[in-house]
């Protein structure tokens, strides 16, 4: 309790951090059924969770970015897993869906490893998602620019509850930015929406069977791998570098940018947008 009241004697974001640790000490749990899970890349898995009997559950998935925590019966310790499927398709289906990293030794290592059927436990769903009204009407914001690399959900977990959860956070960072792409912002209707999409390689890529899909929705993907083997010729290295080589920002003042990935990532493609004229207010995240 000392240890509480230190902290609440700081300032107002670290008292609503630790308030909202509490809220999930106490978070009202509901049981789900899982309906599948499947690979979707080296070391990660599509999940999907059957939400049809918690209505109210589906309805607070209002917007892409958001998230929850999972438990299993008879763990402890839970997981924070941000939301891939856009909410209109939560809605309609009754499902909510995830891309998880297996870590050995973690609640995602578990939860990749069971069946359909088996049940598991969510909390209410959290966070403010990606206020895409900050960067609306599409007319006005002809250029978006989205970055995903790294381990989003950490990122986020940081800067809610002031220190990495107790064990390793087996969420990835494209999955909010499916959940934004496939809620549809408009792209078809602004002249310029770039994903820079980081991975290590293709074989740590999920989604690759939905890249086409984006396209067609307006959307150009930039794949930039870290560590890819000889016969790849795209981009390479980190997705701020791959950026700083193309830039191609015509109308800072009609750009926004959303960004889900590395504390270093984001702070860095900050620096660079706004030292190019960009607004920090355009610049989204979901945390």
């Amino acid at each position: 309790m000392a240890t509480i009241l230190r902290h609440l004697t700081l300032s107002p974001r670290r008292f609503f951090s630790v308030s909202a640790a509490l809220r999930l000490d106490t978070a009202v749990w509901t049981p789900a059924r899982l309906a599948s899970v499947r690979p979707a890349a080296e070391s990660l898995f599509h999940v999907a969770i059957d939400v049809s009997d918690s209505p109210d559950l589906v309805a607070s998935h209002t917007r892409a970015g958001q998230y929850l925590q999972l438990r299993l019966p008879d763990v402890a310790k839970a997981s924070f897993l941000a939301i891939a499927s856009p909410p209109s398709a939560s809605a309609s289906s009754g499902v909510f869906e995830f891309l998880v990293k297996s870590i050995a030794g973690s609640t995602a290592e578990l939860l990749c490893g069971l069946r359909r059927g088996d049940f598991v436990e969510l909390s209410p769903v959290l966070g403010r998602g990606f206020e895409i009204d900050r960067i609306s009407p599409p007319d006005d914001y002809r250029t978006v620019l989205i970055f995903a690399t790294g381990s989003g959900i950490s990122a986020l977990f940081v800067r809610h509850f002031g220190s990495l959860p107790s064990e390793p956070v087996p969420d990835l960072f494209i999955s909010p930015i499916r959940s934004l792409i496939e809620s549809g912002f408009s792209a078809h209707k602004r002249s310029d929406v770039r994903l820079y999409y980081g991975a290590r390689n293709l074989k740590r890529m999920a989604y690759q069977d939905r890249l086409k899909d984006w396209e067609s929705s307006g959307v150009e993907i930039v794949p930039v791998l870290s560590q890819p083997d000889d016969k790849w010729t795209g981009e390479h290295g980190y997705v701020q570098a791959a950026f700083c080589r193309a830039k191609k920002i015509y109308s800072p003042h009609s750009t926004g940018a959303v960004l889900c990935g590395q504390r270093q990532m984001t702070e860095e493609v900050t620096s660079i947008l706004v030292a190019n004229g960009v607004s920090r207010e355009k610049i989204l995240k979901n945390f």
